[in-house]
């Protein structure tokens, strides 16, 4: 049996503003949208938080036994520098400042993208489609979107009528905003002038003679909106009616609102059940930004080289890092912060490596079904990693007490505990159990240096040499090392 038919998981549907127990349309089956980065520049971290709180909800649907079919687009096109209908295409503006072709600015952010998702061992979605792979199918729903009256054609664009949409729908409800409100505070610019309605939006804009990303469509040629790429992508491959959107909580308006209003508009009735936001990540208490200088890359993390953080840090201690934080919690990155994540990280591992070793009793004198029900129960709770990380240290505590033997633990229940420690670490939290990924040379280094001293201790305690004893243990201390007796013998831990 599946474990989703055990555990009621509830999630905060953004659009209810509040959380409701998940039921999929398909029993055991669900589609889940999440909007993918636009391809102009190196991707930041705080996109990689958003992304990385995506990959824990896939991982744990998929834990629970779901078949998910997770979809996640690259915009390639259509994006604009102002991120409403005005302004350059962000894709065409970094070609033309590289004097390079569109297409290759696209390959080469695409494949940072990847890469660095990779670092952070996120799984990749089931199907990635892209903008410009899918011209056709945005002018065919365009063509349906007129015809149901809800969009008008101007000099070779076309615009989404927002006050026609609202006289039978809710223009505003994801948001919570006004539609009137909206046209009172709408900036009017000299553009905007081919709009019915300041808050009207493109569905399909003319391109200009200089713009170098260009298509032909019954009104000329021209480019897609930014908002109608996810509304065709997502019911291209999920259908017009699917479980799950997500996306960072900075798309709720206009991006999310523009697909729900585009939906509703071709295909006349709501195109999500559940909206999923999550939230931003700051950099020393500020929003991170590139044009103020506070920001920073994944790979200056990772490599040290930035001027934040006073070391590199692995990608799964980064990883860790944001785990502890609810997905929708507002998040600072700073170093303080990031240095007390490595060294919990560090704890858990140690445990972990200890856990594999524990020795085994004819009875067990642990609560175990009752720590293993407050991990699900904490990651039935609209995804509390948090809570299900707490958790996990309070398994930390047993596993140090069943090793210093003053718990024990049966064969079954150890089997157990491990199964579900690496479920939660592994592939719920997507965590590796390495100091530095990609190091492992070096660490099995370290481990067979320290196999040696950890024996010349033990040697020279067994001869009563306490002074070498004691020197050895003060000066792994000065380095950061720890030892620890117990009964199964001596274990070390990095600080």
């Amino acid at each position: 049996m599946a474990r989703y038919q055990d555990n009621e998981l509830n999630i905060y549907n953004s659009i209810k503003g509040e959380k409701e127990v998940f039921t999929s349309i398909v029993e055991g089956r669900i589609g889940m949208y999440v909007c993918g980065p636009t391809v102009y520049s190196n991707v930041h971290l705080g996109n990689c938080r958003t992304f990385i709180s995506f990959d824990m909800i896939f991982r744990y649907l998929k834990h629970l036994g779901y078949k998910v079919r997770y979809v996640r687009n690259i915009t390639d096109a259509g994006h604009l520098t102002d991120d409403t209908d005005e302004g350059e295409d962000k894709i065409s503006k970094k070609a033309r400042l590289e004097k390079i072709e569109p297409m290759e600015v696209v390959q080469k952010y695409t494949l940072d993208f990847h890469t660095v998702m990779s670092q952070f061992n996120a799984f990749p979605p089931s199907i990635e489609p892209t903008a410009t792979g899918h011209i056709v199918e945005q002018i065919e729903i365009i063509k349906t979107i007129l015809n149901n009256g809800y969009a008008y054609e101007k000099n070779g664009s076309i615009y989404f009528d927002v006050v026609k949409f609202n006289e039978d729908h809710h223009y505003g409800k994801l948001s919570g905003r006004n539609l009137e409100d909206m046209m009172a505070n709408s900036r009017e610019l000299a553009a905007q002038s081919d709009k019915a309605n300041p808050a009207d939006f493109a569905l399909w804009k003319k391109a200009s003679p200089q713009h170098i990303m260009r298509w032909p469509s019954p009104w000329g040629d021209g480019f897609p909106g930014w908002h109608l790429e996810c509304t065709v992508m997502s019911s291209k491959y999920l259908g017009e009616t699917f479980d799950i959107h997500g996306g960072g909580m900075d798309l709720k308006f206009p991006h999310h609102e523009c697909e729900i209003a585009q939906g509703e508009a071709a295909h006349g009735h709501s195109p999500v059940n559940y909206w999923l936001h999550a939230n931003m990540l700051t950099l020393n208490g500020q929003k991170m930004s590139k044009s103020t200088g506070n920001s920073i890359l994944p790979v200056e993390l990772f490599t040290g080289n930035n001027d934040f953080m006073q070391k590199a840090f692995a990608p799964s201690v980064v990883r860790f890092f944001m785990m502890q934080a609810h997905y929708r919690s507002i998040l600072d990155f700073s170093n303080d912060a990031i240095l007390a994540a490595e060294k919990g990280f560090n704890r858990l591992t140690e445990a972990m490596k200890v856990m594999e070793k524990l020795a085994v009793s004819k009875t067990s004198s642990i609560d175990l079904a009752s720590w293993k029900a407050k991990c699900y129960a904490a990651m039935n709770d609209d995804f509390n990693t948090p809570i299900l990380i707490a958790a996990l240290f309070d398994a930390v505590k047993m596993i140090h007490s069943i090793h210093d033997g003053n718990a024990t633990i049966t064969a079954k229940d150890l089997e157990e505990l491990q199964e579900t420690m690496n479920g939660f670490f592994f592939d719920v939290l997507g965590l590796q159990n390495t100091k530095e990924e990609g190091s492992s040379s070096l660490n099995k280094g370290l481990d067979g240096a320290m196999k040696l001293i950890i024996d010349l201790r033990a040697t020279a305690r067994a001869n009563k040499d306490w002074s070498t004893s004691d020197k050895i243990r003060d000066e792994l201390i000065a380095a950061g090392i720890q030892l620890k007796d117990g009964a199964d013998g001596t274990i070390y831990s990095v600080e």
